[in-house]
């Protein structure tokens, strides 16, 4: 069991370690504030090789000089918004993890919330029909004829099962 525990700190530090050392020590501004702005920024960008990562946890090529662009920014005096848009204009809305809520991105966010929403009235509607019972297309119950009532009842009532003429 200590054995189990012991691989499992070692496999959670060798993991949290990767992460930590993708800011390599000499892009780490010597300003705390500016470097903490920096960290964040980097955190909302996409890492364009990995692409499912932020640069910040990115050790790709082009991710490093993404993270040196966004500290060369913060060193311009570039405000935070300032520095997302200048990325946004180079590499698109892509760049961006998060995207912005904006007119062509709407359905992006609208998308899912929509299919939830469809799906849950769908099973909701499914539901309630089977508990009234079956209906035909124009919202008419499905019931037998009397005619097929008795031609049933003949047919459970025999023990061959089949009708005879």
């Amino acid at each position: 069991m200590k054995r189990i525990f012991a691989s499992l700190v070692v496999f959670a530090l060798i993991l949290g370690a990767s992460a930590a050392y993708a800011v390599q020590p000499d892009e780490v501004m010597a300003d705390p504030a500016k470097e903490l702005r920096a960290r964040d920024l980097s955190r909302e960008l996409r890492c364009m090789v990995c692409q499912n990562q932020s640069i910040d946890d990115s050790e790709a090529p082009l991710a490093r000089d993404l993270r040196l662009l966004v500290r060369e920014r913060i060193t311009a005096g570039d405000s935070d918004s300032q520095v997302m848009d200048f990325l946004v204009a180079r590499y698109g809305e892509f760049v961006l993890l998060k995207p912005r809520l904006e007119l062509r991105t709407l359905l992006l966010w609208l998308l899912t919330p929509l299919l939830l929403i469809g799906g849950g009235f769908a099973l909701w509607r499914h539901n309630r029909r089977r508990a009234v019972g079956e209906t035909s297309d124009d919202g008419t119950p499905l019931t037998l004829t009397a005619e097929e009532e008795a031609r049933l009842e003949r047919l459970l009532a025999s023990e061959g099962g089949a009708e005879k003429p």
